[in-house]
């Protein structure tokens, strides 16, 4: 029995569990086979606190779990396949065992969405980007990419063009789908142009990104395009599948809610449909999704599941 069971081990699951240990809660992380979240599949990271010269993510994420474990997290490296939110004590299941929690966080993250063609997975994290607020940096007065046609793209490519010389947007239509203000926006910047009915085909370079092969998709002929990076705004894919009861938007993000608490005039700022259940990070974020905000949200929705215990009687 654990009076905590984070669900997720990225900046979101890892700083709950620190929360949440330091409050005097016996805590269990369940963290996957592939722990670490996203920053795990970076390189160089320059805007997380702390770090004066940067920090890569695989360490970033190394050190936060060796935090997490010295103050006292239990930590398991196997995948959770079940979970049963209907009645107390909770459960999650993994790794063919069943915990039992009086509190869960949930912290799975989004992935982001892949084209999946030749040369994507070897070039990640060299010239291959899907966040522009987190690497913009790297291609000052570079020539850019942006590949997609929803507000995300169109954000990406407005990012960009503060810092890089030349940005263009891929779109496998001939029309985006993002909102007309958006679109305004993108159409009357001088920086930004616009490739339309075109796919992407191949990425081209060894140690790093030096091309793309781009196919028509009218006619099906295919051409070399020299870029420097590319910035994939295609959209995340929330990891909540597995939760039946939660409320989910259209997207599949699980709803936050802010929830008054009765004996207080505070409220639950990190609390879901179901009283005890806590959401932080990605999963429930699709607007900033930055390592440095999924910690906030981490640490709010462990405080928010120690205050849940406390005022529900359920503290040891």
């Amino acid at each position: 029995m654990y009076d905590i069971i984070i669900l997720g081990s990225g900046p979101s699951g890892l700083t709950a569990g620190i929360y949440s240990v330091r409050a005097g809660h016996k805590t269990l992380l369940i963290a996957g086979t592939k722990w670490g979240g996203q920053l795990m599949l970076t390189t160089l990271v320059e805007n997380f606190p702390g770090f004066p010269e940067g920090i890569q993510g695989p360490q970033l994420m190394i050190n936060m779990r060796k935090q997490a474990e010295r103050l006292g997290v239990d930590i398991v490296n196997t995948d959770f396949t079940a979970t049963d939110f209907s009645k107390q004590p909770f459960k999650a299941t993994a790794g063919g065992k069943t915990y039992q929690g009086k509190s869960i966080i949930i912290t799975t993250g989004a992935d982001s969405l892949w084209l999946n063609v030749p040369g994507e997975k070897t070039l990640r994290g060299k010239g291959i980007s899907t966040c522009a607020t987190c690497d913009a940096f790297f291609f000052r007065n570079k020539n850019v990419v942006v590949i997609g046609g929803g507000d995300s793209a169109m954000e990406e490519a407005e990012v960009l063009s503060h810092v890089a010389n030349k940005v263009t947007i891929i779109h496998r239509k001939d029309s985006f789908r993002a909102s007309c203000a958006m679109q305004e926006k993108i159409f009357a910047n001088p920086k930004i142009r616009v490739i339309w009915n075109k796919t992407i085909t191949k990425y081209l370079g060894t140690d790093k990104l030096t091309g793309l092969m781009l196919k028509d998709v009218k006619t099906g002929n295919e051409k070399e395009f020299k870029t420097d990076g590319v910035f994939l705004a295609i959209g995340h894919k929330p990891n909540s599948t597995l939760f039946k009861g939660l409320d989910l938007d259209e997207k599949g993000y699980i709803v936050r809610k802010e929830v008054k608490n009765e004996k207080s005039l505070l409220k639950y700022r990190m609390a879901t449909n179901i009283p005890g259940v806590f959401v932080g990070g990605d999963v429930a974020d699709y607007r900033y999704k930055q390592a440095i905000t999924s910690a906030g949200f981490g640490a709010m929705a462990a405080l928010d599941a120690s205050r849940w215990l406390e005022e529900n009687g359920l503290k040891n």
